[in-house]
């Protein structure tokens, strides 16, 4: 028997739902509903608020790391911004000229961006670290809400990691040493993200990323990995395990910052004098002299890194993030051996920003950098061409899996929104480019989110919402040291290692070309020398093979005495015409 539910018995029963329920149900009926299709791919409002809280939680580490990164470029800083010296360096400068004797102050040259870096430089690099906080916060918001209302996917987009790397220490290199300078290279990622809105437009970004050998497609993503991880390893940005040997180039480091030394590219003569090579720049504190293993800050970093990996171990949401919370708030004390604010004016310029805690940074000099002065010169090509093919890869393919992993593709492989997924990281590169930083593209960190429940663009637009947060704690960001960004970085590499199992390696011709992709990215500390390595191998083995295609293709027939003679196949198909080939079908 039927039985007839009426207005009373409804009401009665939505009652009893319990407010999570009710609102669920409320939104689902909204525009806001309709708009992100919550009834349509089975899921909740609350349940994509909590998948983009994960997701927050496994990329948030990015808001340090790569303004730590970038800002070792120096940015837009330069010899103008060092200070004169006293030439007595226990004199300071406001007292030196005032002083009698011998003393007087040192106009500054290239040498100040380097160890020991010039006072007036080092609050210049601090001002820029606090703009590339700033632009990796905006880049990543305008990313993700494009990407969530859009697209309405569940997929969070930021400075890519690797890109950064490339753009830092190779394109620009450490403290501008490289061949393109950071307003230079900004222009670059800013064409290339222009070139990216093309060819994303035309729908021919799929088969662009399909023309690089397969192996070498693979492998760059596991040699980027490598490479983050070779940096983590390294006291500049990382732990510090890893420092300088004179006979084996690379050995165990791990000692205090006060038993290190800097290098200096020096030239003997005859007489026994050195002098620094023109043009050479002294290296950060890469020797250690003695005491290895007895950093405190690097066995601070270990307890990070254990921390991490237990929580990766465990599939515990937020792992990055939790081991750079732990070192970084044990830093934060002062007097004490891993402090992030050293008794000096640095430390002590540090310490009273940090202090602030909530502090809206206004970007004032990143923001509208680039030049494109270097245009016509072949590193900003090489830089470009770089950035792009990179991109390709690694966006396409975080799209692709990422779509996968959620069962939104068909048959095809295509899914729904593929467009304006495409559309949206091509324009966030030319947005965060027009802040300062390095190109923005979608995190794999967002498959934590789909393993939420995640369907929709509600989950990128909540991530939006958690950047937006990150606005207001730029001195709490800006306080993260070196130590506490080294366990990511590694571990890091470990998840894009991943990419390694796809290679087959029992076939030589994929093998070879994709393990010189892996080792020359970290070993040249280049991604474009990886990339180039790896393709130049691919060509070189398998140049035989496509020769004996081409012949098998084509039928070779010598010309005969009889320059008009026609010869003809067994199908009595004309094949040579006048020592002419014409292919045999």
């Amino acid at each position: 028997m039927d039985v007839e539910v009426g207005p009373a018995a409804a009401t009665a029963a939505s009652n009893t739902q319990s407010p999570v329920s009710r609102l669920n149900s409320y939104v689902e009926k909204t525009r806001i509903g309709e708009r992100f299709k919550l009834k349509d791919r089975n899921t909740t409002f609350t349940t994509e608020l909590r998948a983009g809280t994960a997701t927050f939680l496994t990329m948030a580490y990015i808001l340090a790391v790569n303004a730590s990164i970038l800002s070792d470029s120096g940015g837009t800083c330069s010899v103008s911004d060092c200070v004169p010296l006293c030439s007595d360096p226990t004199v300071s400068p406001s007292d030196c000229v005032n002083s009698p004797g011998t003393l007087r102050l040192i106009p500054p040259d290239a040498s100040c961006k380097f160890e020991p870096v010039n006072p007036g430089y080092a609050a210049c690099l601090e001002k820029t670290r606090k703009d590339l906080i700033v632009a990796t916060v905006a880049s990543s918001l305008i990313g993700c809400v494009i990407m969530g209302v859009f697209a309405n996917l569940p997929l969070a987009l930021a400075p890519g990691m690797g890109t950064n790397a490339y753009f830092a220490y190779t394109v620009v290199g450490f403290h501008g040493s490289g061949t393109v300078s950071y307003q230079s290279a900004l222009a670059a990622v800013f064409i290339e993200g222009l070139l990216f809105l093309l060819i994303s437009a035309v729908g021919f970004r799929a088969k662009l990323a399909k023309l690089v050998p397969k192996p070498v497609r693979i492998s760059s993503s596991a040699g980027i990995g490598l490479f983050l991880a070779f940096i983590g390893l390294q006291s500049n940005q990382g732990i510090g395990l890893v420092g300088y040997s004179s006979s084996t180039l690379v050995t165990l480091a791990a000692c205090p910052s006060s038993s290190r030394a800097a290098l200096a590219p020096v030239k003997a003569f005859g007489n026994g004098t050195v002098s620094l090579i023109p043009g050479g720049t002294v290296s950060g504190d890469i020797l250690c002299l003695h005491g290895r293993m007895e950093s405190p800050t690097f066995w601070l970093a270990v307890v990070g890194f254990v921390i991490i990996a237990y929580c990766l171990v465990k599939n515990i949401k937020g792992a990055m993030i939790y081991g750079i919370i732990f070192v970084t708030a044990v830093s934060w004390f002062r007097n004490t051996k891993v402090t992030a604010f050293p008794n000096t004016p640095a430390g002590d310029s540090a310490y009273d920003y940090f202090k602030k805690v909530v502090d809206i940074h206004k970007i004032e000099s990143t923001a509208g950098a680039l030049s494109f002065k270097s245009i016509g010169t072949g590193h900003f090509w090489e830089a470009l061409v770089t950035f792009l093919y990179v991109d390709i890869l690694d966006t396409t393919g975080t799209l692709y899996s990422m779509a996968r992993f959620a069962g939104f593709t068909d048959s095809a492989g295509n899914f729904e929104g593929q467009y304006f997924a495409f559309m949206s990281d091509a324009t966030a590169i030319v947005v965060g480019s027009l802040l300062g930083t390095s190109p923005v593209t979608a995190f794999i960190e967002s498959s934590t989110g789909i393993r939420e429940g995640g369907r929709t663009g509600l989950t990128a637009v909540t991530v939006a919402g958690y950047f937006m947060l990150a606005f207001f704690f730029t001195p709490l960001l800006a306080s993260i040291p070196a130590w506490a960004v080294g366990p990511p970085l590694i571990l890091v590499g470990v998840l894009m290692m991943r990419a390694v199992v796809e290679v087959e390696w029992d076939d030589m011709r994929q093998a070879i070309p994709a393990f010189v992709t892996l080792i020359l990215m970290p070993l040249t500390y280049s991604i474009a020398y990886g990339l180039i390595g790896g393709i130049g191998t691919y060509m070189v083995l398998n140049i035989w093979d496509w020769s004996e295609e081409l012949l098998r293709k084509y039928r070779i027939i010598g010309r005969n005495n009889n320059n008009n003679n026609t010869n003809t196949d067994k199908n009595n198909n004309t094949v040579v015409r006048n020592g002419e080939f014409k292919e045999v079908v």
